[in-house]
């Protein structure tokens, strides 16, 4: 079977090095900018944070349905990538909770695509190298994470600028305009990937109905609804937790530093973990670990075991993160590609998200800071000792349209 050229994995691996390190430098951070910096309350956190996923639910399917349509899903990338750098550096400028929803929700027509397209692209440049070529590329993006999360407090040392909650412009601020140049970057990256390698498989308008009849794949998308919904918003928020146990910004890298220690190799090794679980215990694992991870967290006032506790987020990235695309991959016809998972992004990081995001934000108001830990924590516990009834194993489904027709480059 022939592989992959060595071109197409450093190029993809770049990209994803660049798209998940800018999100290395804005997830662990905004919200406590939104809190420390714009002085929004928890409600009002949890309402912008909500922007990004409720914006996504029209524009993730809308792009995918672009991109499957007209099988340019490079092109796609870059023009997601391109729109979400100018919605970044946006935000730099903007004040008070009105501008920052609106300019939140800007972001996400272009943000919230950008890594369900970056999947589809990558599974069909990588789908004769099979699921153990995506853990290792996708890897590279948690690397980039990594490399952010931890350069962040240093580089903002060395520039000399604060990180208190003095006003909108300190050094936390600068988390939006570097954050545009990574994005930016990846975009930019992802133009030299091949135009010639695959041929296309195209979409043809209604067939789209074929996911809705898919059985496996709609239980799929309510299961990861409801784990989205437990497990997204004391991520979300998850610096307010540490900041009212007396934790600081720097602590805050820290704590993402030794969550991503372990998520690493996890990724990279993830086709080992597929060829022993498969796509759904893959995410059945990834359920579990967050549920152990929010339970201890949201019991406990002892900051160390908090700090230690982290490490089950790598876990649960590979069970969600990478199990439920190999899911989605198992089930759909690859012209469907993108639909599928935009469709995954859109039902569990989106609808899930918003839930999560403004459910956790009351609780925080209302209850505590600890609170969405232990919701969180409960619900996953739940999802996960029934999730054998409520998803079934994926078996390959063939299309005879999916057959390769010479037509056009798979990426132009």
């Amino acid at each position: 079977m022939e592989k992959t050229p060595l071109r197409s994995l450093l190029l993809l691996s770049a990209t994803w090095f660049f798209l998940i390190g800018a999100l290395g430098l804005f997830f662990p951070f905004y919200s406590l900018y939104l809190s420390a910096n714009a002085g929004l309350s928890g409600s009002q956190v949890g309402l912008v944070m909500a922007m990004i996923p409720l914006v996504g639910i029209v524009a993730q399917p809308l792009w995918g349905r672009v991109a499957d349509l007209t099988g340019s899903r490079k092109r796609v990338f870059t023009l997601v990538t391109a729109g979400a750098a100018a919605g970044y550096s946006l935000l730099y400028y903007l004040r008070g909770f009105a501008q920052l929803a609106a300019g939140t929700a800007a972001l996400a027509l272009f943000s919230s695509a950008a890594i369900p397209t970056c999947v589809a692209l990558s599974m069909a440049l990588l789908r004769r190298m099979g699921p153990h070529a995506f853990g290792l590329v996708r890897a590279w993006g948690t690397f980039g994470f990594l490399i952010a999360v931890a350069g962040f407090p240093r580089f903002l040392a060395w520039l000399g600028k604060p990180v208190t909650g003095d006003g909108p412009r300190d050094g936390l601020g600068l988390i939006l305009p570097l954050t545009a140049v990574l994005t930016l970057v990846a975009g930019l990256v992802a133009i030299a990937l091949p135009r010639d390698e695959e041929v296309t498989v195209r979409a043809r308008a209604g067939d789209w109905r074929l996911l809705a009849g898919d059985r496996a794949f709609v239980r799929l998308l309510a299961f990861m609804l409801a784990s989205y919904f437990f497990l997204q918003g004391p991520i979300a928020l998850f610096p307010i937790f540490v900041r009212s146990l007396g934790g600081s910004v720097e602590m805050v890298s820290r704590m993402w530093i030794f969550m991503l220690a372990l998520e690493i190799p996890l990724v990279a090794l993830s086709g080992t973990g597929l060829r022993w679980l498969g796509p759904r215990g893959l995410v059945a694992l990834g359920v579990g670990s967050g549920a152990i991870r929010w339970l201890v967290s949201g019991t406990t006032e002892y900051l160390p075991l908090v700090y230690g506790v982290q490490v089950l987020h790598g876990v649960t990235v590979m069970g969600l993160i990478v199990g439920g695309p190999l899911y989605v991959e198992a089930v759909v016809p690859a012209r469907l590609r993108a639909t599928g998972q935009a469709m995954l992004s859109t039902v569990g990081m989106g609808l899930g998200g918003i839930l999560s995001n403004l459910a956790c934000g009351w609780l925080i108001d209302h209850v505590g800071p600890a609170a969405p830990a232990l919701f969180g924590g409960a619900g996953a516990a739940v999802l996960t000792a029934t999730m054998g009834l409520l998803v079934p194993p994926p078996r390959k489904v063939v299309h005879p349209d999916d057959v390769p027709v010479a037509v056009t480059p798979d990426y132009r």
